[in-house]
């Protein structure tokens, strides 16, 4: 059956990298477009039940999902022959893929570095506080700092699947570039990726509201910076390429 050649493989790799996908960016935009606004407004005792009964079970979905995603990826990159082509890394189509690549995996580090172990102190302290027992105070500072990766991750959900769709629409269109100039784009990329990582993680201004943390404070801020972002990357792919 063709479904067990290479390119039913590729094709198979796909369909779940797609059904994947789709599930753990569609989270992420829940967590950051409905859940966090909407417990903003909960009472506390309403908002412990839903931190207790619904956030386990979106966050196994949302972790997993995040999983399978990253694998079904690297699948598509072993059964597809385009990317064994010599030299297909320094050719646009490369650096397209290469881009959304890049803002994937520190997506998937986010998510099993940072929202996942903080989310659990913050599900622990709901179901100790349904229990009876005080309140931690450490549950407050883990749930900012979930925050501001997950709202990270949502500026970064913009440019790479931009550049996801553009590897394969448009990206071949563009010219040749020079080492250096293929250099100066990684090397501005990956600066800029390094930035807004480390302004998450708190390593940048820290974790408290401020300056830094504007584009972070809430999740329309964080669109327009992810819409600005990709902007930016594609003018600077346009200059390079």
């Amino acid at each position: 059956m063709e479904i067990f050649t290479q390119q039913g493989g590729e094709f198979l790799s796909r369909w779940a990298h797609y059904l994947s996908g789709v599930t753990w960016i569609g989270l992420l935009y829940y967590f950051n477009f409905v859940q966090v606004p909407a417990f903003a407004d909960f009472e506390a005792g309403a908002r412990t039940e839903a931190i207790r009964k619904l956030v386990p079970r979106a966050l196994w979905w949302f972790r997993w999902a995040a999983v399978l995603t990253l694998l079904s990826g690297l699948s598509i990159l072993a059964f597809s022959p385009l990317y064994r082509v010599d030299g297909i890394w320094k050719t646009p189509v490369g650096y397209s893929i290469s881009t959304g690549i890049l803002l994937a995996v520190v997506m998937f580090a986010n998510v099993w570095g940072v929202i996942w172990p903080n989310q659990r102190i913050v599900i622990a302290n709901a179901e100790g506080v349904a229990a009876g027992r005080e309140a931690d105070p450490a549950a407050a500072v883990a749930g900012r700092k979930a925050l501001l990766a997950s709202r990270t991750n949502t500026v970064f959900s913009i440019p790479m699947l931009f550049f996801m769709a553009a590897t394969s629409h448009f990206a071949g269109t563009f010219d040749l570039a020079e080492g250096g100039q293929r250099a100066t784009y990684a090397v501005i990329t990956l600066l800029l990726v390094v930035a807004l990582e480390l302004n998450a993680l708190g390593l940048i201004g820290g974790t408290a509201p401020g300056p830094t943390k504007k584009y972070l404070d809430t999740h329309k801020n964080a669109i327009i910076a992810g819409f600005v972002l990709a902007t930016v990357f594609y003018v600077l792919f346009e200059i390079v390429f």
